[in-house]
């Protein structure tokens, strides 16, 4: 199909609108109906998965005509392999996060479950955009969503919680709007006399740009990727929300939106400002390597269990951002898989909390001790995932991380090899603060009455998890299924970075001869 994109992105937006008509009485239908609509762009996701072409790294699946056509801007859609696996994971989430909430949401439960649709929607449009103006449209619209789902449904300080999100990450936008305005003027002079906001046209000419310019540009643009991820030290408004929001909220922020500041690194900063993302790497990398310590440190002293996994998603992004600046394909590969075990490892981790708060109504890890000896099933499964989270060999979170730090050992754009070393260390902190804290709360005696009548897994959430747990032995023990699809695409658009910068260096030579002849 040639618009099977809009297709996708339009299905749960439209689909959506129905909730708002049912009568609020009819609360089995609004959760039925809103389950089955989710899953219908997972279903698309996994075709356009099966279709997809793994040996070419060009964009598939692409739609393109004028859309506003005074500021030459296009509507503009079209996947590769790094998009089309955050698409796959993003739909993925969405129906499990549905069945996550199921008896949590008590209020208002039609705009709950349409503002979750909603938030379906805009995210595969941001993985699927390929005109900047597009992209910052539906970059901005998740914030509605997101801003209403934490205010509405979150816990008691959720008004601080959602007013702190909502400031951070509109400017971090402002800043990339004005990036985008200033990129398209200053690129008239490459484009043909016209302003353009079309990525790909852009690539080829960005790196023209003078070296400053493009500079002040990297920093507008990936300040607004870094507060999105967060990167350290943009990371304080991350544990609030997560704290705060409710289970589902929690569950789709870290498993998808804050994959929009990775994907962003790559997609955007890289290819555009070559000459300004080589000269930063230092620094940056200097704060990934700060955020996966200090991630981990701050998680062993969390006392509440939904704080330190959300301090534990700062460590776990830190690996993603180095694997992109190292600039080698193993690398990269490793930060974009790491992308998908994140979302699925860290999403269940909130799931987990969610089944905890829901029988308890607390996530001090010190109200909980022993209760495997009354939810065995649900001890199994938080046992996995937490070995997931560690990277244990034979599960999902080893084969990113251990990508990521064997590319990055030997990065020729990092130049060092402490930056691993250091990093290396929060893969020993994570075991102590995940072990420790899966002893706390699930090993031991029961100290307290009220954990002795706990009840195991309902089938409902026991269907809420096997999924993921499916995907985290899958990747675990056969990863080529996944990272194939994305190989092309990496090696693509490494190989076209070093060949911008070996054309910026002709051009270079080129002008410099020609002074000395004058």
């Amino acid at each position: 199909m040639s618009n099977i994109l809009s297709i996708l992105i339009f299905t749960p937006f439209i689909l959506s609108l129905p909730v708002i008509f049912f009568k609020k009485e009819k609360e089995t239908l609004i959760k039925v109906y809103s389950l089955i609509v989710s899953l219908i762009p997972f279903a698309i996701a996994v075709y356009l998965f099966l279709a997809f072409n793994p040996g070419s790294g060009d964009y598939q699946f692409v739609e393109k005509f004028k859309w506003i056509q005074a500021i030459n801007t296009q509507y503009f859609l079209g996947i590769d392999g790094i998009s089309m696996l955050l698409i796959l994971m993003s739909t993925f989430m969405f129906p499990l996060s549905i069945l996550a909430s199921w008896t949590s949401i008590k209020i208002n439960i039609k705009g709950f479950y349409f503002l979750i649709l909603l938030l379906d929607a805009g995210l595969i449009g941001v993985f699927a955009s390929l005109d900047l103006i597009l992209f910052y449209i539906f970059w901005e619209i998740i914030l509605i969503p997101m801003y209403f789902i934490i205010g509405i449904w979150g816990s008691e300080d959720r008004i601080y919680a959602t007013v702190k999100f909502f400031l951070y990450t509109m400017f971090g936008s402002l800043l990339m709007l004005i990036g985008i305005i200033w990129l398209g003027f200053l690129c008239i002079p490459f484009t043909g006399g016209q302003f353009s906001t079309d990525l790909t046209q852009l690539t080829e000419v960005a790196y023209r740009i003078s070296a400053d310019k493009q500079i002040i540009l990297f920093i507008l643009f990936t300040l607004s990727f870094l507060i999105k991820v967060p990167l350290f030290p943009f990371h304080t408004w991350l544990p609030d929300a997560h704290v705060q929001a409710p289970t589902a909220g929690s569950v789709i922020l870290a498993a998808v939106l804050l994959k929009m500041g990775t994907y962003g690194l790559i997609r955007f900063s890289m290819p555009l400002f070559p000459t300004a993302f080589i000269k930063l790497t230092p620094y940056i990398s200097v704060l990934a390597v700060i955020g996966i310590v200090y991630g981990a440190l701050l998680s062993i002293v969390q006392k509440d269990v939904k704080k330190l996994v959300a301090y534990s998603s700062v460590s776990h992004l830190g690996f993603i951002v180095l694997g992109t600046f190292a600039l080698t394909d193993i690398a990269m590969q490793g930060s974009v898989i790491q992308m998908i075990n994140h979302g699925l490892s860290t999403g269940a981790l909130f799931m987990i909390v969610g089944v905890l708060y829901e029988r308890r109504h607390t996530k001090a890890i010190s109200e909980f001790g022993g209760i495997m000896k009354v939810m065995p099933v649900f001890s199994v499964i938080f046992m996995i995932v937490v070995f997931s989270s560690i990277g244990l060999p034979g599960l999902n979170g080893f084969v990113g991380e251990f990508l990521i730090l064997l590319g990055s050992f030997y990065s020729s754009n990092l130049g060092s090899q402490y930056y691993t070393i250091f990093s290396t260390t929060a893969v020993i902190l994570a075991a102590v603060y995940l072990l420790w804290m899966f002893q706390r709360v699930m090993l031991g005696p029961i100290d307290k009455e009220v954990n002795k009548n706990l009840k195991d897994l309902s089938a409902r959430e026991v269907v809420s998890f096997l999924p993921i747990l499916l995907f985290i032995v899958w990747i675990g023990v056969y990863p080529n299924t996944f990272l194939s699809k994305s190989e092309a695409s990496v090696k693509k658009i490494i190989e076209n970075f070093h060949n911008t910068n070996k054309k910026l260096g002709m051009e270079k030579d080129l002008e410099t001869k020609l002074t000395e002849k004058k």
